[in-house]
Parts: C-alpha cells; sequence; structure tokens
C-alpha cells in the first residue's frame, strides 16, 4: 500500500519546448541534456537561440540542464525547427522525462547515451513525471549528492550496484540499463496517483524496493584533492569552472570557443559548473578565469539565487543583483538568496536560506554578520 498522497498538483510543471512555463518575463523552455554532455559548438548554438528569441543568456539549472527564457509565447516556428535540428528535442512524448544526472567521467558515456534512448524507446515512462530523474556515478559517487529516483554507481567494467532511494542492490554495468528502467516501470505501476511523482513518496515498504537492502550511505572512493568544487570533493583528472550564479553568457561561451576550440566536449553538472576536457592547459584555464569563469576553489561559488525580479512574478526581490553584491560565506558555508517562500533552486547541501531581502545589507542582517 502507497503512503499519503502528497499535498500538491497533480501534474508537474517542469517545462520543455513543447510544453513552456509562462514567467512575468515570457515563456520558459528547458532543454534536456543527458548526463550534461555537450560540446562548444552546441552551446554556441544555444546561446545564440537566446540571444535572437529571448533574454541574452542560458541558464544552468540543479539538474545539469540549459533554460531558456523571456522567450515570445507561442514560441515561433523558427526557434522550435532550430531546437530540433540541433537534436535536442529527439522525442515528443518523452521530452520532459530525460532527466539523467550524471558524473563527468567519459567513462560513463555509453550508459549516458544507452540509458537515454532506451528510455526514448519505453512507451509506458512518456508518463513519467517531470521530476523523476535517474543518476549514473562512478566510484567516486559526486552525483548520488542528486535527489535521485533511481541511480546505478558503477565500481568497476564488471560491478557496480542499484540504487532507489535509501535502498541498493548489487548490479553490473551490463544490466545496468535495463534495471533502471525497471525501477521506473515498477513506480509508475505501483503509484496510485500522479501526484505521486518521486520514489521518496512512496513508503519504505513499498513492494519497489524488494530484493533491495537499506544503506547508511553512499560509498565512494575519492579521486580528489583538497580545495575542489562541488562535484565532488577533488576531481583530479577533470577541470570544473563554476559559472557564476548559473548565467551562461554569450561572453563565457565565446571564451570557451576560443581557448577550447569549436567541438571541446563539454559536461554542464548539477552545480551549475562546467566541466572541461582533461587535457585543457593550465594556461587556457587561466583564460577562462580571466574571461569571468570562476575556479573550482573560489568562494564565490557557494553564493546562489533564485531568478527574482524582474524575472518572477512571485517577488520583488531582485535576488540576482543581490547575490552579485554579496560576499561569499566563510569556510565551507553555503548561502541561497530567493525571492519567496518556495525557496526554487534551493540547495541539497547544507546552506543558509535568506527570504526576499531587498538589499546585501538584509542578507547581512540575516547572517548575523553585522
Amino acid at each position: 500500500m502507497l503512503g499519503a498522497v502528497p499535498s500538491r498538483q497533480i501534474h508537474d510543471r517542469c517545462p520543455g519546448v513543447l510544453r513552456p512555463f509562462a514567467a512575468d518575463d515570457g515563456a520558459i523552455v528547458r532543454l534536456r541534456l543527458p548526463g550534461g554532455r555537450t560540446d562548444t559548438t552546441e552551446l554556441v548554438d544555444i546561446s545564440a537561440l537566446a540571444e535572437e528569441f529571448g533574454a541574452p543568456f542560458v541558464q544552468l539549472t540543479s539538474r545539469g540542464n540549459l533554460q531558456l527564457r523571456g522567450l515570445p509565447e507561442p514560441l515561433p516556428e523558427p526557434f522550435v525547427r532550430t531546437v530540433e535540428r540541433l537534436g535536442l528535442l529527439p522525442s515528443a512524448t518523452h521530452e520532459r522525462v530525460r532527466n539523467i544526472v550524471a558524473d563527468p567521467s567519459p567513462e560513463l558515456d555509453w550508459l549516458v547515451s544507452e540509458l537515454d534512448d532506451r528510455l526514448q524507446r519505453d512507451d509506458a515512462l512518456a508518463t513519467l513525471p517531470g521530476r523523476w530523474l535517474f543518476a549514473l556515478s562512478d566510484e567516486t559517487g559526486p552525483s548520488l549528492d542528486a535527489p535521485y529516483d533511481v541511480a546505478f554507481q558503477q565500481f568497476s567494467p564488471t560491478s557496480g550496484r542499484l540504487l532507489a532511494g535509501r535502498q541498493s542492490r548489487p548490479c553490473s554495468p551490463a544490466e545496468a540499463v535495463s534495471a533502471l528502467l525497471g525501477v521506473a516501470n515498477r513506480f509508475l505501476t505501483l503509484r496510485d496517483s500522479d501526484a505521486v511523482w518521486n520514489v521518496r513518496d512512496l513508503p519504505s515498504d513499498s513492494p519497489l524496493f524488494v530484493g533491495f537492502e537499506t544503506f547508511d550511505s553512499a560509498p565512494t572512493v575519492s579521486r580528489r584533492a583538497a580545495g575542489s568544487g562541488p562535484i565532488g570533493a577533488n576531481v583530479v583528472e577533470l577541470t570544473e569552472l563554476g559559472v557564476p550564479l548559473g548565467f551562461l553568457t554569450p561572453t563565457l561561451v565565446a571564451a570557451l570557443v576560443a581557448t577550447l576550440g569549436s567541438s571541446a566536449r563539454i559536461v554542464v553538472t548539477p552545480h551549475r559548473s562546467l566541466v572541461l576536457p582533461a587535457d585543457t592547459s593550465p594556461e587556457a584555464i587561466d583564460e577562462l578565469i580571466g574571461a569571468g569563469f570562476h575556479c573550482a576553489t573560489d568562494p564565490r561559488r557557494r553564493v546562489t539565487a533564485c531568478i527574482g525580479a524582474p524575472f518572477c512574478r512571485r517577488t520583488d526581490s531582485p535576488t540576482v543583483e543581490i547575490a552579485r553584491t554579496t560576499p561569499a560565506p566563510e569556510a565551507d558555508g553555503r548561502l541561497h538568496i530567493v525571492g519567496c517562500e518556495r525557496a526554487c533552486g534551493r540547495p541539497t547541501s547544507t546552506h543558509t536560506l535568506v527570504v526576499a531581502p531587498r538589499s546585501a545589507d538584509d542578507v547581512a542582517d540575516a547572517r548575523g554578520d553585522r
């Protein structure tokens, strides 16, 4: 028997190209990037779309996707055609369910691709809620920090484990995609209301968890060095750069192309950052930081914000502008500034939440800094 149906609307409002969300500044569209995988050429094309049709920036989301806003309503046909031409709308039926976060390791690329392909070919899974989330991780486990519904963690080429909620069971990489999709299908048959969006809405004794065992934490093997960014403690093989407040501007995109070339592999992370190719030189990294990116240890990365005014009708607090002028928290603290109690974009990790400030001084008062 399922637990009590959560008190929420029946259908989630996660936006897509075929179902934009209407905001004060126009339509919002979310472009799914399974596993955050993209390249500099694709980012140039997406940035050009934003400049031509809407607000002149691309937002990085907490699921490693990209969001465009300030778009006309209804969406112009040339906009939709361009999205299709870029391969960002491969399935009309499964557009909003292609939510896959994955560690940036190239070793997981084949799993990301196979999961996305088979997900789109499973007709039943077109009815998954837009809030559902798949996760793929290597042994270091950074993607397991995401609020996933079902995940696979690979320990070696032949071993790993399947995770659902706080429970897990052994699973090999070869059977991982079938197992992940199996849990998703099982979830759909077990929920008794469309208002049940996630595995965490199910009781711990749900039949979904038969064969799973409860675990206390996600064991990981660190490959990282002190003072790294949020993609995990310290990836040394890969280079991560923060995107200030998650706003990828045309200037930043142009810097990526000028520094890395026109087809460099990029991974968008759920932490509003980009992972660059492993062979990126220190000189190139310095150039990108000079262009406006944040290095992994930059304390400004610990300040985040919802979109706020003038974009959102729920608030008149200019959260983004306030965040830009707010000093970063000391030590490892995180600060999230929001315009209303909904607290959109709230981090899953420990943080200080400041609601509807009028200025950076209000933030300082809320933090007890003055």
